[in-house]
């Protein structure tokens, strides 16, 4: 009988769970933003904290705050800087030699391709044909979904500036006044959950952090693999294009769709049609079993204490309840739920219900 309190506690606690993951199901358009910033400041906060312990308490948060995010921001302007000059180039030169392309296609590939019984026949005219029209459209429809966005007002314009300004705003308060935040927070804990919810806060955020180091070194393993690998296919971009998709890995399958794209824009357009697809086959198809099998199982998956199924299940289920956002937070989420596992099974394991 003394239990059944606790009970009706933990009860109530799993309620106000519930609620609260059914509103961020609800909510998960309008929180990508804050969500998005959120992860930011607590990757960023760290520095924040190290800056502060080293300048003193003469040099006020909100100087250090805004160094910080500034010095982010342009990491993240120079990182897009290395990547869409690069899209612009290699796409001018497809346009620009495409029936030189379409010549390699039909003397080299078309011969490969008929040994095995495929008969295929690049008709450069039609293609060529194609290719102008189908970019004339996109260009025309894009320009005028845009044109029309704006006109009606701007749900896709307004949306993306709007996230734009948001997410660098979001991103300074969260930094400023994230720690008061939590503590306030901490305050409505009741006193007699106040030791098992602040143990449980402090281990989760140990947990965060190993997936956050986990994270950064399978985006620099990556990095270095990319460009190494590029390189010895003689891929004259090698460097920005293999910098980017490995650091583009944090966001699931976005940056390595990306990566490939520009990776084969430029390889289709220096070296025989066989020699880049054989690139694009062993150089990409080989990152993603390193980073899927590897890399995101052991140095993040171990470090969280996630079996290697259960990271990929968890990126596939949250992408599928809450999609681009759920892919962001599948692994963080899934860490904070084993944290919580493990401590309702030792009090399960510990309750008379368990002995029998």
């Amino acid at each position: 009988m003394t239990s059944s309190p606790d009970y009706r506690f933990h009860a109530a606690w799993l309620a106000i769970t519930a609620v609260l993951l059914g509103l961020v199901w609800w909510l998960a358009p309008v929180l990508t933003p804050f969500l998005v910033a959120a992860a930011m400041a607590y990757a960023l906060n760290p520095l924040v904290v190290w800056l502060q312990a080293r300048v003193g308490k003469g040099m006020p948060r909100f100087v250090l705050v805004l160094l910080v995010e500034v010095l982010f921001l342009l990491a993240v302007v120079a990182l897009l800087g290395l990547v869409v000059p690069v899209f612009f180039k290699e796409a001018a030169r497809v346009q620009a030699q495409l029936p030189t392309l379409l010549a390699l296609l039909q003397t080299d590939l078309a011969p490969q391709l008929a040994r095995l019984g495929v008969e295929v026949n690049f008709d450069q005219p039609s293609i060529k044909a194609f290719f102008s029209t189908y970019m004339s459209n996109l260009w025309d429809s894009g320009l005028s979904s845009l044109l029309a966005s704006v006109q009606i007002g701007g749900s896709v314009a307004l949306a993306l500036i709007g996230n734009l300004v948001l997410i660098p705003v979001a991103l300074y308060y969260f930094l400023m006044d994230g720690h008061h935040v939590l503590a306030h927070a901490r305050d409505w804990i009741p006193v007699k959950a106040k030791d098992s919810v602040g143990g449980f806060i402090d281990e989760a955020d140990a947990v965060l952090g190993e997936y956050l180091r986990g994270q950064l070194l399978v985006m620099l393993i990556l990095s270095v693999y990319y460009v190494a690998a590029l390189k010895l296919f003689g891929l004259s971009v090698a460097w920005p294009i293999g910098i980017f998709t490995g650091l583009a890995v944090f966001v699931p399958y976005v940056g390595f769709g990306i990566g490939f794209l520009l990776a084969a824009l430029a390889g289709f357009l220096e070296m025989a049609p066989m020699q880049a697809g054989l690139m694009l086959a062993v150089v990409f198809g080989l990152g993603q079993l390193i980073e899927s099998f590897i890399l995101t199982p052991r140095l993040i998956g171990e470090r969280i204490g996630l079996h290697p199924l259960t990271v990929i299940f968890a990126l596939l289920a949250f992408g599928q309840l809450l999609g681009f956002v759920g892919i962001l937070i599948a692994l963080p989420a899934s860490a904070v739920l084993l944290v919580a596992l493990r401590r309702l099974r030792s009090r399960y394991m510990a309750s008379r219900l368990y002995a029998g």
